[in-house]
C-alpha cells in the first residue's frame, strides 16, 4: 500500500514505490574503492542506475571519501544519492557495524571519529602484514597496499593479494585459513564504541542502522540485548533484506524488527562485480509489516 506524507515521497512497504509509472527502488548499502569495493564511486553509481536503482547509499567502512564522485555522477544520471557512512563499532568484544545513513559528511566530530577509525586501519593492517610474514607470507601488506585505491587498506586487500599469489582459491577462504580468530594474519578490532559511532552519526543529522544484522552470529537474546542498547544510543533501524541474508534470516530479522518497533532498512552490501552472487538493487521485498527506514521523520528532517 502506498501512502504520501508531507514531503509529497510515496511510501510502501517494501523496496520499492510505484506511482503509475514511476519506480523507485532502494540500494542503501554499498561500497567502492574508497574502503574495499572494486569500483570507484562514479563508477558504482552508473553500475546501480544500469540495475534500476534510484536511490543509492554509498556506505564505505569508515570513510565518506567517495561521496563527492558519487554526487557529481548521481547528479548526471538523474539518481539519488544518499551520503552514509559503514562505521566500525567494538561491542563485547565483537566487531559491529552499523550503517549512518543521510548523513551530513561535512560534520567535524564524525570526520574527526573516523580519522581515528582509519588510524587505526592503518596500523592494523601493518601488523597483519607483519604477522603474516611470520607465517612464511612476505609482502602481504605491501601487495594490499597497491590494491586499495583509496586511504582504507582492509583485510579484503590482502584476501585479493593473497588469493593472486595463489595461497587460496578464494577471498572466502583466505578469511578462513588467514584473517580470522585463531588464524595466523587476524588482528583484533578496536572500534568505536557502540554510543560513540552513534552519537556522530546523531551529530551528522543521520539514521542509524545496524548493518546485515544476521551475520554476527549472536544467541537470539544476546542480539536482542545489543539492539536494546543499539535503540538506547540512539538507534533506528535495523538491515532487515541484506544481499549477505538467505529467505530464513529475512524472516526472522523483519520479526525481531516488528517485535523491537525498529525501522527497516535493504541493501545489497555490494562491492563489484567480483561477487556475483550479490548484485545491486536485486533485492527482495521488505517483509510486509516492516516500516521502512525512509519513511521515518528523521529521514526526511534535513
Amino acid at each position: 500500500m502506498i501512502s504520501a506524507n508531507n514531503t509529497g515521497l510515496p511510501h510502501c512497504n517494501d523496496g520499492s514505490c510505484r506511482i503509475g509509472r514511476m519506480t523507485t527502488q532502494y540500494d542503501l548499502h554499498s561500497h567502492s574503492i574508497a574502503s574495499d569495493g572494486t569500483l570507484s564511486p562514479a563508477e558504482l553509481v552508473s553500475a546501480a542506475h544500469a540495475a534500476g536503482v534510484t536511490v543509492l547509499a554509498l556506505t564505505d567502512h569508515d570513510t565518506t571519501e567517495g561521496l563527492s564522485g558519487a554526487q557529481d555522477r548521481a547528479r548526471d544520471l538523474g539518481l539519488r544519492l544518499v551520503p552514509g557512512v559503514e562505521i566500525s563499532v567494538s561491542w563485547q568484544s565483537q566487531t559491529i557495524h552499523v550503517l549512518g545513513l543521510n548523513i551530513n559528511p561535512d560534520c567535524t566530530e564524525l570526520q574527526a571519529g573516523l580519522s581515528g577509525l582509519r588510524e587505526f586501519r592503518n596500523w592494523r593492517a601493518e601488523e597483519i602484514g607483519r604477522r603474516l610474514a611470520k607465517a612464511g607470507i612476505e609482502g602481504s601488506h605491501e601487495g594490499a597496499l597497491a590494491l586499495a585505491k583509496g586511504s582504507i587498506v582492509g583485510r579484503t586487500h590482502f584476501a585479493r593479494f593473497l588469493v593472486g599469489q595463489g595461497h587460496a582459491r578464494s577471498v572466502r577462504e583466505v578469511f578462513k585459513r588467514y584473517l580470522v580468530n585463531n588464524r595466523p594474519g587476524f588482528v583484533s578490532g578496536q572500534w568505536a564504541s557502540l554510543e560513540t559511532a552513534l552519537d556522530w552519526i546523531a551529530r551528522a543529522g543521520g539514521v542509524a542502522v545496524l548493518a546485515h544484522p544476521a551475520r554476527y552470529r549472536m544467541t537470539a537474546s544476546k542480539l536482542r540485548r545489543f539492539i536494546g542498547e543499539f535503540r538506547e544510543c540512539g538507534g533506528l533501524g535495523l538491515e532487515v533484506v541484506s544481499g549477505s541474508h538467505t529467505k530464513d534470516n529475512i524472516s526472522s530479522m523483519a520479526a525481531l524488527c516488528r517485535n523491537e518497533k525498529m525501522l527497516a532498512s535493504c541493501g545489497s552490501d555490494y562491492h563489484g562485480p567480483e561477487n556475483p552472487w550479490i548484485q545491486l538493487g536485486q533485492l527482495p521485498e521488505l517483509p510486509v509489516g516492516c516500516t521502512p527506514v525512509w519513511q521515518s521523520e528523521r529521514w526526511h528532517a534535513h
